[in-house]
């Protein structure tokens, strides 16, 4: 599920980059990328739940510390792209 998720919050970021870049209304874009992103972060967090659940410590030790960097850049990177047409918008404002 996490992956379906993700996917939706990427396609949803680029959306929001377009809509921006053509100049048309981009907030629900965002609002959805952003969205998504941490709807992807509640499913990252049941699957681990699940793990420990099932004592699976196995999934747990090779997967959590990868996956925990991964997670930290991509959510970071997320709500960058995500809000960089606000920052511009203030910006090009000045």
């Amino acid at each position: 599920m996490w992956l379906i998720l993700g996917l939706i919050a990427i396609v949803a970021t680029i959306i929001n980059l377009y809509m921006y870049k053509t100049g048309k209304d981009y907030k629900l874009a965002m609002a959805m990328g952003l969205s998504f992103t941490a709807l992807t972060l509640c499913a990252e967090h049941s699957l681990v739940s699940d793990w420990v659940k099932g004592e699976d410590w196995s999934a747990l030790m090779d997967v959590v510390p990868t996956m925990e960097k991964a997670v930290w850049f991509l959510t970071i990177v997320s709500i960058l792209l995500n809000i960089a047409p606000i920052l511009l918008e203030l910006k090009g404002k000045k």
